[in-house]
């Protein structure tokens, strides 16, 4: 494992917390707001079971009792937000000489799709405010427009994103895709930015991050999502994914260990607009994996999945329905912090 110079630590290692950032009725989950809360709810419980939860909140008194109640794992901060999405407007955390730094950058609502004035001061306030280790040092990027879920890190100095996201337009469009990779490679000392330029989901906002195509298992495995229906709107750019990720390689040369995830069956709002559901969404806190599931039949093979890929982690089956309506997932709504950050 890297334990020299700059590197963004990979989602598997020890933890010190996860972030929520709680959805109300004035964020857009306001319409289906009883049923977002309980997937919340589990998230938060299955969190405190294993590490700290940093739960930022408009009002706490909102907040369910159990939330309400003392807990030394638990931290709330209040301040404004415009919506709950944590892996987008929360600090990625580099290790730097053996101790963590954060780096706060510029979010913008993917490419201002969406208002995100709030959100992109909710970093800098808990900073502030000290939600954070004392010691903990975080340095300013807001000139450069970024998402954590736009970046997957091996732990061995590779990263794997997508050519759709990080050079799209209305984030960094003033930079060339050389100079947004020396940027990458300078923040997160990186040998090697691996630059995938297919695939996508139906109703995605974030112009195919990658956490919900393909995600780091281990330093060398590569879960990524696989359509196998020939008249899915899908299986093309999904396919040419395939193929391009076989020919990827690790720091060492050598090709990744692939693993392909099952694609849910269709599943529409109720306009008959698609929604983009994907296993590839799921995220790893301390013993346990928490998996995004959509009550189709795909979702008996994707826990079998996971469990072989994460054989000494639980896998906690999350009904993630609800937060496919607005366009997002597990992954999406959280942020990890690895250990001495909270």
């Amino acid at each position: 494992m890297k334990t020299e110079g700059n590197f963004l630590p990979a989602e598997w290692v020890r933890q010190s917390g996860v972030q929520l950032t709680w959805p109300d009725c004035e964020t857009d989950w306001c319409d289906i707001i009883d049923e977002v809360v309980p997937v919340y709810e589990q998230m938060a419980r299955e969190i405190l079971k294993r590490e700290k939860l940093l739960l930022v909140c408009r009002d706490r008194s909102l907040l369910p009792q159990f939330l309400q109640a003392e807990n030394e794992r638990l931290l709330i901060h209040q301040m404004p937000l415009n919506d709950t999405w944590a892996r987008d407007h929360g600090a990625l955390t580099v290790i730097e000489k053996g101790q963590p730094t954060l780096l706060n950058f510029r979010f913008n609502g993917w490419g201002m799709k969406f208002a995100a004035c709030h959100d992109n001061q909710i970093t800098p306030t808990l900073f502030a405010n000290g939600a954070f280790r004392k010691g903990v040092p975080m340095l300013d990027f807001s000139y450069f427009t970024f998402e954590g879920g736009a970046i997957e890190s091996n732990n061995e100095g590779v990263l794997l994103t997508t050519s759709e996201c990080l050079l799209s337009k209305n984030r960094n469009e003033h930079l060339s895709k050389t100079d947004v990779e020396f940027f990458l490679k300078k923040v997160f000392d990186a040998q090697k930015v691996l630059w995938l330029d297919h695939g996508f989901l139906e109703g995605d906002d974030t112009d195919s991050h990658i956490d919900t195509l393909a995600r780091f298992c281990s330093e060398k495995t590569i879960a990524y999502v696989k359509c196998d229906d020939k008249t899915d709107s899908h299986y093309q750019a999904l396919q040419k994914m395939e193929e391009q990720l076989q020919t990827l390689t690790d720091q060492h040369d050598k090709p990744f260990q692939l693993v392909p995830l099952p694609f849910p069956e269709a599943i529409y709002d109720e306009d008959g607009q698609r929604l983009p559901a994907t296993y590839a969404n799921f995220l790893i806190v301390n013993g346990a994996v928490l998996l995004p599931v959509y009550g189709v039949p795909q979702d008996n093979e994707a826990v079998r999945i996971m469990q072989t890929l994460f054989p000494d982690r639980e896998i906690v089956p999350i009904n993630s329905v609800p937060l496919i309506k607005q366009h997002g997932s597990i992954h999406c709504i959280s942020m990890q912090f690895p250990e001495g950050v909270i």
